[in-house]
């Protein structure tokens, strides 16, 4: 039985686990977490994402946590609102074999399908990595020493097996701050089955009102000193950054006041790297190639990117070097597409100026005229393909 050790139980992680596992691994992960965690952000799975979910066989317990279409309200700094996008525009450009759900829900479903199949050590971290020819060995801070055919880092975009093993040099920062969290109730002036979403020059805030344990707010924002808006905390950052807004916002920020830890905040990098792996050991998800929130699908490549290996692991059962250049081949082209995506997608969330903010509206007003609607939703789906 080959015997793999994966590094990260987030969606990359707990995903490889899974359908390693099915393929008769013996899987051991490791996590830097003491207990598992859980983000209040959403996330599409569509294209590649979807099929490898399907495969995974999470399609069930995902359909049950699907947040479905909803409105989105463009509105005003005051909360006035400008227009209104239909959710058919969404459902068009997003196409039926689609699912939208709390990132914690898509991690729930991964750690239910593994936990009493696989070994997950929280509170656990890698030491020191010695590869040899035939194998791969792990040391681990409970000083246990593991044997593995195979190390897979999926430890995200700040991951230690990156540096450890490659090197310090493959994140790019960005000038951008991510802030989403939960909400456990609706706050006011949030249509219910809808979204308000406030777009100024160098920011974006977003309110979800999906009914109780299901709302959630999302904020970005260029900043001139991304790494003192970290020491602040989000709560303060968000306060400074969003301050002036009404519509909902405060009461947000104060509702993340009496629980700041659930929040994911953080600096906005990419990872680019020339390789994905070297001898035995492979990076997956964003410890490899994060493309950043700005580019969406983030969880879709974690699950392809799992998947695939599953199935590139399998066809080149005896020769790993050979498994491990075809997955990457065949995944490189999407995610470099999607990070350049990402780049160009910087101006919507933090557009530079008024000027851009009007050219915003002005497009999308026009996206749901009739007959417009259609060369758009064509359009992302020749981009989602």
């Amino acid at each position: 039985m080959k015997r793999a050790v994966i590094v990260g139980a987030g969606i990359a992680g707990l995903a490889t686990a899974l359908r390693l596992h099915r393929d008769g691994w013996q899987v051991l992960v490791a996590e830097r977490a003491p207990a598992r965690r859980s983000s209040g952000y959403m996330v599409n799975l569509i294209g590649p994402g979807y099929d490898a979910a399907e495969r995974l066989g999470l399609l069930p317990a995902l359909s049950a946590a699907d947040l479905g279409l909803f409105t989105t309200v463009l509105v005003h700094a005051d909360g006035r609102p400008k227009f209104t996008v239909p959710s058919a525009i969404a459902e068009a450009a997003l196409g039926k074999r689609a699912l939208s759900v709390f990132r914690g829900d898509l991690e729930s479903s991964l750690f239910e399908a593994v936990r009493d199949r696989v070994d997950i050590r929280f509170g656990t971290t890698v030491t020191t990595v010695d590869q040899h020819t035939d194998h791969v060995r792990v040391e681990l801070n409970d000083g246990t020493i593991e044997q593995a055919d195979l190390l897979v880092g999926a430890d995200g975009v700040h991951s230690a097996t990156r540096t450890a093993v490659f090197g310090p040099d493959f994140r790019v920062d960005l000038p951008y701050l991510v802030a989403a969290f939960p909400l456990t109730h609706p706050v006011p002036g949030v249509p219910e089955s809808s979204a308000t979403t406030y777009i100024g020059p160098g920011r974006t805030a977003a309110m979800v009102n999906l009914g109780p344990e299901r709302s959630s707010a999302f904020f970005t924002y260029r900043s001139a000193e991304p790494t003192a808006d970290l020491r602040s905390g989000p709560v303060d950052a968000l306060r400074a950054a969003f301050g002036d807004l009404s519509g909902g916002v405060p009461d947000a920020i104060d509702h993340l006041a009496k629980d700041p830890a659930s929040a994911y905040f953080d600096a906005v990098s990419q990872v680019v790297m020339p390789r994905w792996s070297t001898g035995r050991v492979v990076l997956l998800g964003d410890a490899a190639w994060c493309v950043t929130l700005f580019a969406g699908h983030g969880a879709a490549l974690a699950l392809a990117g799992a998947d695939h290996l599953g199935d590139a692991l399998r066809r080149h059962a005896d020769d790993l070097p050979a498994a491990l250049a075809e997955w990457e081949a065949g995944l490189r082209p999407e995610v470099s597409k999607r990070q350049a995506l990402a780049r160009r997608g910087m101006a919507q969330y933090a557009p530079p100026s008024r000027f851009h903010v009007w050219m915003s509206d002005l497009t999308i007003r026009a996206i749901t005229l009739p007959g417009i609607s259609g060369l758009v939703r064509r359009g992302i789906e020749r981009a989602n393909r």
